[in-house]
């Protein structure tokens, strides 16, 4: 597959064609939203180091938003300047964010977790113009961190502090003028068009280094209005960003979302599911986007007493199967539809299961494809698959990303738009897909393909073990042979021995048992969640993991 065969402007023409790509950008939304209700509560912002949270309207938004742009033009921030943003869910991500684009920079964010290793490669190779960042944030000094890492990063011109006490406060350096950028009455003069790169995020790297995914206002405006289409959302709705607003789930699932809508954006930083469910009831949230872990504590917490949030009715829900029994206690104690959802960095929001059949399909499926993307599976020699049949997960349309950052030597498109997401999945017969397992987790032994998303889910049923991950390890006679890394259960023990046994159990071939177990204290993670494979297959290659 080579990017250069694809035409992307004819891909243009459709999308716009198909009412897809609508040509405007988040802050022509923001400007409605602020003339037609600019009392109402645009964000609502709790921190878990202060009692009460920070209430901004439109009209407050719009304010900050003007005069953080105008301090930010003052910086020399322009047209194609990377702002880097590593802040928790905090009010400023959304003020820097928006104030970025009105002035066509292009919004980075960043995860708070990560330390000097990612960011340092992701700041050098983003070429980040400016750097803004918590002063300390659960105990970490976010501050020092990054300044002791500015002699590498010359590119790098500002550190902007939130709750900082220098020069570089957040509030003294971009919100203590009275200059203003205010947005264009036309959008023909606005620094950032619909087609310009807007937001610039790195994938997870599950398989090595991390790419910078890039994304414009088209793509991130139809991923939003699909999902407010599906789910039935309008300005009335309420929308807790729980998940971090540096992942796709947080950032386009619900800030953007909000801001298209007009809706109301209620953040927190720290996932307490007690207060989390507190702040749904208080705040009457009646949205939100999060994995299944969040699910279960929001289940969990009510259950033990906490106040039910009465209006909440929509939980977008991915990263990972839904049991079928959480399905059915968020309807019975919750009164809550969660809808199954399949998406990417590079394709955002792709295939949705619709409330209206979440009971029936979220715990099977991973839903069918979202207004304005096509998705199909096909072989490894790129013929389509009958339903039913494992393969490929190829995706296109109005939500596809529009390259990797600085990377056109990566193959991308093929030469009708499909993008290989390296994700294998089945079809069935309503269009649902069902994600089953990844490309690279294929593992050949002796020539059979070992089927190793049934297996990991298989061990996963085991009493002794909490997670469980399967890679392949190098063969001199078979090619490839399994290793099975474990975290145990509290208390548990597990041997080989025991793994083969619940094998013959389940009534596997022998073929694809794992040949070697590792029991390790926890599988290394992306910050979603995602198991990074590539790391476990290091370790598989030693000879005597333990």
């Amino acid at each position: 597959m080579t990017v250069q065969a694809f035409d992307l402007v004819a891909h243009g023409r459709a999308m716009r064609a198909g009412g897809f790509w609508v040509d405007r950008t988040i802050d022509e939304y923001l400007v409605e939203a602020i003339a037609r209700t600019p009392g109402k509560s645009a964000v609502i912002g709790y921190r878990v180091d202060r009692p009460t949270p920070t209430r901004l309207s439109y009209a407050e938004l719009g304010d900050k938003v003007a005069r953080a742009a105008a301090a930010l033009r003052r910086l020399g921030v322009g047209r194609g300047d990377v702002i880097a943003v590593q802040l928790p869910n905090w009010w400023e991500f959304v003020v820097v964010a928006l104030a970025g684009g009105r002035l066509g920079a292009v919004v980075n964010p960043l995860m708070p977790i990560f330390r000097e290793r990612e960011l340092g490669f992701m700041l050098g190779f983003a070429e980040a113009k400016v750097l803004v960042v918590p002063r300390l944030f659960r105990g970490f000094g976010h501050e020092a961190m990054a300044a002791g890492m500015r002699a590498d990063l010359p590119k790098l011109e500002h550190l902007i502090v939130v709750d900082g006490e220098g020069e570089n406060a957040f509030e003294r350096l971009l919100l203590s003028g009275e200059d203003r950028v205010e947005a264009p009455a036309r959008l023909a003069d606005s620094a950032l068009q619909p087609g310009d790169l807007a937001v610039m995020m790195f994938t997870s790297g599950t398989t090595g280094s991390p790419k910078g995914v890039m994304h414009t206002s088209n793509t991130l405006i139809a991923c939003t209005n699909s999902l407010s289409g599906r789910f039935h959302l309008s300005s009335d709705d309420v929308m807790l960003a729980c998940s971090p607003v540096g992942h796709m789930t947080g950032y386009a699932a619900v800030m953007v979302l909000a801001v298209r809508l007009g809706a109301t954006t209620v953040l927190q930083d720290v996932w307490e599911v007690k207060r989390g469910v507190t702040i749904m009831a208080d705040e009457g949230v009646t949205y939100t986007a999060a994995s299944t872990p969040f699910l279960t504590d929001i289940c969990d917490a009510v259950a033990s007493g906490s106040p039910r949030p009465s209006r909440l009715r929509s939980f977008l829900c991915g990263g990972a199967p839904i049991p079928p029994v959480l399905i059915e206690r968020a309807a019975r104690e919750l009164d809550l539809k969660v809808c199954s959802l399949w998406g990417m960095t590079e394709s955002l929001s792709s295939t949705l299961t619709e409330p209206e059949r979440a009971a029936e399909k979220s715990s099977t499926t991973d839903g069918r494809a979202l207004e304005g993307v096509d998705v199909r599976i096909i072989d490894f020699e790129g013929k389509p698959l009958p339903l039913g049949e494992t393969g490929r997960l190829m995706v296109r349309g109005a939500q596809l990303f529009a390259g990797y950052y600085k990377r056109p030597d990566i193959p991308t498109f093929d030469a009708d738009g499909w993008f290989d997401t390296g994700d294998l999945a089945y079809m069935d017969g309503e269009g649902y897909i069902r994600i089953n397992g990844r490309t690279k987790d294929v593992l050949i032994r002796g020539g059979e393909n070992v089927p190793v998303f049934e297996i990991e889910s298989l061990l996963h049923k085991h009493p002794a073990v909490a997670a469980a991950a399967i890679v392949g390890y190098p063969d001199d006679r078979l090619g490839e042979r399994a290793c099975a890394f474990v975290v145990l259960r509290h208390g548990a023990k597990l041997e080989l021995a025991d793994v083969q046994s619940w094998m013959t159990e389940s009534k596997v071939a022998k073929q694809y048992w794992p040949e070697r177990l590792a029991i390790i204290d926890d599988l290394p993670r992306t910050p979603s969640g995602k198991v990074q494979k590539f790391k476990l297959r290091e370790l598989a290659a030693n000879p005597s993991p333990t």
